[in-house]
């Protein structure tokens, strides 16, 4: 693993595998697919509440049940309860493409027509398979679904047009329906009694009476291509939501057997899933374009108007950038959408507005997509000026403007940049001055022009009069920076050279050849460097101030696609279409740490913080973050995970930032040696959080503060929480048991034996632990296990014993061997007690001369004293150990005191305050 590890993925909603809807009390929640993993929104306001880890291979299909996910995943059913994986179900010899939550029973179905029934509250493999159908051997499964009302029975739609209807119960075939001649592509059960929809690939939809085997009616869909998915409104009105490959949702009215309303452009591409919720007017919808969108008909003309909705990329972004302190990140992708993520917060990323695309498109009768500007393939941010004026600029592919962008407002500025040169081109770069309020944009015929950005216009143009024609670059302009004191503009040209201008006389002050067509440019205003790269693969820097080349790198073996410094101007990062994102050390002049990674990184962006990576693949419409170790590691740990010149594989982040059950070898053998030294594996968890680093240093117990502070605070806690009425005596034993009470409360019944010799006396009856058969019976489960712990020397599970206990537990512990009676105690009479409060000293000794669990002990023996104190100071027994835990006491706190005070003289000398 190199200096970045995956962390998580960005911007997928979904995938296209129709959705899962479950119902829980009175909210509604739905379990997306994002390709190899899920995840679950809640459908009051789209949250994301919870996502799953990463399967091997992509999910096909999705149910969920209560508290547990299905996921069919190949030939295999991977069970999650909550997000851990807790059983896989393994029957099928061919690829599972559907699953049916039918009750309390999983129906799933391969494509080779094998269906197969699993009991969902039995999660062992061997167990859980109940029942198994084979379709036949011409029959090729395209749906399933359960009739309501139709007990034990599911009908299966093929790819040849038939349908048949099974009994799982029974494992039979009831009925073959002969279909319409065209591939079943979907169908949903109506409100009305054997009545169902039934979605064709020819764009039929065939509203079909399963008891007698007749059609009701038949529609045919609005645009060209197969119906992919049904959804009947439950509420009371007659109206069939359909939906198409071509992104349209077509909404039929059943009693009038005519078409009711359009939802055109609801998505991009083929719809997957439609869904409408349990009486109310409210349509979900999802499409392969990783969007979903909820639609309410509440209008007065009774049609759907978008009420809310999740949306990503829908093609690979191309140009990313951090944005807001790292906590957002700007993209822009090929599916001409400019987006704002949020880093933190998914349900605030959301796209900038174009203006009134939806309201432009039906007015010209057009696609959305075909008002929509054209892709960005470069844009700059400025965050001083974000409340005053536009504060991003944009370049388009094949656009002779630059657009800008209101980011406070998310939407499109109201200003277009237009070069003022005499042949207009394509704007191939763009950069915004440091004080934002200039824009400079570079065109592909090599014309540079600087704009303001509150009015727009124009203020003037950058000439190099040694060139033959009137502009900056013979060439295109592909990259613009301006110097951090907005004295200098810095361009590259594609011919390979490199300009040095004065950004406010606009006069070209310095000028050198690269050697090579420059691909990018970029320029760190805190070092004054800038970095280029050619299509010769190799990355130079140079000192704009020196006008010289101090840095040259050679390592990428393809295009280089995308560069960024790091805040502190000390690493270079760069991302190649070979598959790498290696990392730079421009002071040291080396290559600290390159990776490579499945699919080619096109863009990649640094957080301010220098905390995460995001980057961009080929053929990936997310956002992938990667984490930065160096922030997380000691200074001994840096060269550890550095591969230098070595290239590393390292796989793609996931959608969740577990790493769920799959570990490195390195962790592995780590947690096994914890195992074997701590013999369980229950105790792994807590017992790691607070390993000792050495000997000698103080380890805290890792406890809530609260726990602890209780312990010394009890008494005004007991004061505040005083009950209004007195406590209740406990419930006795049933008559005819007669029983003892023991100082943890706990009953012990009394022996027949004992009972039944009525000539005995009274205090004859009574049990004392020396007279059971147990020595240690009649004492609490804490005295038992500090009796056991005193004989082996170890005390460790005391102390994790008296962590697990609450702090009013824990005085009734200390408070059990409370001597009332100080002024009359006696050694013969008390030996009991005295003993035991003996080896709770010796229990203190050894967890004060082992520096575990520092805070914790502490309390403990604060309350310890203020129980037994008296006691202590009147038995020459125990002051000898009181006075060994004084002397360790006070040693361990002068040592800690003196490393405190050290800290204090060096803060009070390098603020110079007086405290």
């Amino acid at each position: 693993m190199g200096i970045f590890e995956p962390f998580r993925a960005l911007g997928y909603i979904t995938d296209g595998t129709p959705f899962a809807v479950q119902r829980r009390g009175m909210e509604t929640f739905i379990t997306l697919s994002t390709g190899k993993s899920w995840q679950i929104y809640n459908c009051a306001k789209l949250n994301l509440v919870l996502a799953g880890p990463e399967l091997v291979k992509k999910i096909r299909a999705l149910a969920s049940w209560r508290d547990f996910t299905f996921a069919a995943s190949g030939c295999d059913i991977v069970v999650f309860k909550r997000a851990h994986q807790v059983a896989t179900w393994s029957g099928h010899k061919a690829k599972v493409a559907f699953l049916l939550l039918f009750g309390k029973h999983i129906v799933s179905l391969d494509l080779q027509g094998s269906l197969l029934i699993w009991t969902a509250v039995e999660l062992d493999p061997n167990k859980a398979l109940v029942g198994q159908i084979q379709l036949g051997e011409k029959f090729y499964p395209s749906c399933i679904m359960h009739p309501d009302t139709y007990l034990n029975k599911v009908i299966v739609g093929s790819e040849e047009g038939t349908l048949q209807l099974w009994n799982i119960n029974t494992q039979k075939k009831l009925y073959e329906f002969k279909g319409w001649g065209s591939s079943i592509r979907c169908f949903v059960s109506s409100p009305a009694l054997d009545v169902v929809g039934i979605g064709c690939a020819d764009g039929k939809i065939h509203v079909h009476n399963l008891r007698f085997d007749e059609e009701v009616v038949t529609f045919t869909h609005t645009t060209r291509g197969a119906v992919t998915a049904l959804a009947f409104r439950t509420d009371g009105q007659p109206l069939l939501a359909a939906g198409g490959s071509s992104g349209v949702i077509s909404v039929w009215n059943l009693e009038k057997k005519r078409l009711h309303s359009v939802i055109k452009d609801a998505h991009y591409s083929s719809i997957c899933s439609l869904y409408f919720f349990a009486n109310e007017p409210v349509l979900m919808s999802s499409s392969t374009d990783n969007s979903i969108k909820m639609w309410i008909f509440d209008t007065s003309d009774g049609e759907a108007r978008l009420l809310r909705f999740r949306s990503g990329h829908s093609a690979p972004p191309t140009c990313i950038r951090y944005y807001g302190k790292g906590r957002h990140i700007i993209s822009a992708g090929q599916d001409r959408a400019f987006r704002f993520f949020s880093v933190i917060q998914d349900q605030q990323s959301r796209e900038l507005s174009q203006g009134h695309v939806v309201k432009r498109a039906k007015k010209l009768k057009l696609k959305e997509e075909e008002i929509k500007l054209p892709p960005v393939i470069a844009f700059d941010a400025a965050e001083i000026r974000e409340r005053d004026w536009c504060n991003v600029v944009t370049c388009h592919l094949d656009d002779p403007c630059a657009y800008t962008w209101r980011l406070q407002n998310f939407v499109i500025g109201e200003h277009i940049l237009r070069p003022s040169c005499e042949v207009p081109t394509a704007v191939k770069a763009c950069s915004i001055s440091t004080c934002g309020n200039f824009a400079v944009i570079g065109t592909e015929g090599g014309w540079i022009e600087r704009f303001n950005l509150q009015s727009g216009f124009s203020r003037g143009s950058y000439i190099d009069i040694g060139e033959e024609e009137p502009c900056g670059h013979h060439g295109a302009v592909v990259g613009l920076a301006c110097e951090a004191m907005n004295a200098l503009l810095i361009s590259g040209g594609y011919n390979g050279d490199i300009k040095i201008w004065d950004f406010k006389g606009r006069e070209l002050k310095f000028r050198w050849e690269v050697g090579a067509p420059l691909v990018k440019i970029v320029y760190h205003a805190g070092n004054g460097l800038l970095a280029t790269a050619a299509d010769d693969m190799i990355l130079r820097l140079y000192d704009v101030t020196a006008v010289r080349i101090v840095r040259k790198f050679v390592g990428h073996m393809d295009r280089v696609t995308d560069l960024c410094f790091s805040e502190d101007g000390k690493w270079l990062l760069s991302s190649s279409m070979d598959g790498t994102i290696r990392i730079w050390d421009v002071i040291s002049s080396r290559q600290l740490d390159a990776i490579h990674v499945d699919a080619a990184p096109t863009a990649l962006s640094i957080s301010p913080n220098m905390d995460m990576l995001a980057t961009t693949h080929v053929d990936k419409n997310g956002i992938y973050l990667w984490a930065n170790r160096m922030m997380y590691s000691g200074a001994e740990d840096i060269e550890s995970f550095i591969s230098g010149e070595q290239v590393v594989d390292v796989p793609m982040p996931t959608f969740s930032s577990r790493k769920g059950s799959e570990d490195t070898e390195e962790d592995t053998i780590v947690k096994d040696q914890a195992i074997k030294k701590l013999g369980t594996s229950n105790s792994l968890i807590g017992n790691l959080c607070s390993a000792q680093l050495t000997p000698g240093l103080v380890t805290l117990a890792m406890l809530p503060k609260t726990q602890w502070q209780s312990l010394v605070n009890l008494d005004i806690i007991k004061m505040r929480n005083k009950p209004i009425e007195p406590p209740k005596k406990p419930e006795k034993a049933p008559f005819f048991l007669q029983s003892l009470s023991t100082l943890s409360g706990e009953r012990i019944f009394v022996h027949n034996s004992v009972t039944d010799s009525g000539d005995q006396n009274e205090a004859e009856k009574v049990i004392t632990p020396a007279q059971s058969g147990n020595k240690n019976e009649g004492f609490s489960a804490f005295m038992k296990l500090l009796h056991s712990c005193m004989e082996t020397g170890d005390f460790a599970s005391v102390t994790d014993y008296l962590k697990s206990l609450s702090p009013s537990a824990v005085d009734l512990e200390l408070r059990m061997l409370q001597i009332i009676d100080n002024e009359n105690i006696t050694e013969t009479e008390h030996a009991v007690e005295l003993k035991e409060i003996g080896m709770l000293l010796d229990y203190f000794l050894s967890e004060v001369f082992c520096n575990n669990n520092f805070e914790f002990v502490q309390a403990l023996i604060r309350l310890f004293l203020k129980i037994h104190g008296e006691t202590i100071r009147r038995q020459i027994s125990l002051q000898e150990k009181a006075r060994q835990l004084l002397e360790l006491q006070s040693s361990t706190w002068q040592r800690l005191d003196t490393s405190f005070q050290n800290t204090r003289c060096m803060i009070t000398f390098l603020s110079n305050s007086q405290f």
